[in-house]
């Protein structure tokens, strides 16, 4: 649902209008398309800075559940920044005692496979890849991790999580 649904008080007359906003229009917003935003890429060190690569990101909000994904493409003119990176997620993440954890990949030379991670009270994600090549660790995605970062390398990621509102 989109927003609490009313309480009802005996003997209420129950009107078109507010079945309507109560019922359809709560069941509509759930299968309504998701919404775009502006992720921003951000690192612990040196912050990266997209040039004319991409970045692209989509949630959709049911409640307090959030699933969303993002979408970057490097560009020619893209600097890679040093430390660890992270983007912002579309709504603050609640005060959860678990991290929240989703998919990241990263197409370069090779293809990665890893984790998000969102820590309680987050407003920004993290992507973990693995440490070094045929190694099971994961670690902070950085500009030599899971690959050197390079023109038309694109990282991929697609998370679920309980936002704090």
């Amino acid at each position: 649902m989109t927003f609490a649904p009313r309480t009802w008080v005996v003997g209420e007359v129950v009107t078109a209008a507010l079945l309507n906003q109560e019922i359809r229009d709560q069941f509509a917003s759930m299968f309504a398309a998701w919404t775009s935003y502006t992720p921003t890429w951000a690192s612990s060190g040196t912050a990266p800075n997209l040039g004319n690569g991409t970045i692209v990101g989509r949630h959709m909000k049911i409640g307090r559940t959030v699933i969303a994904t993002i979408n970057q493409t490097n560009g020619g003119t893209t600097t890679y920044g040093t430390g660890n990176y992270n983007w912002t997620i579309p709504f603050q993440a609640a005060n959860a005692s678990a991290n929240l954890i989703g998919n990241a990949h990263y197409l370069g030379t090779a293809r990665w496979f890893g984790s998000t991670v969102i820590s309680a009270n987050a407003t920004t994600m993290s992507p973990f890849f693995p440490a070094a090549t045929n190694d099971t660790r994961i670690d902070f995605m950085t500009a030599s991790k899971p690959e050197v970062l390079a023109s038309g390398g694109q990282t991929r990621m697609t998370f679920v999580y309980e936002a704090a509102a």
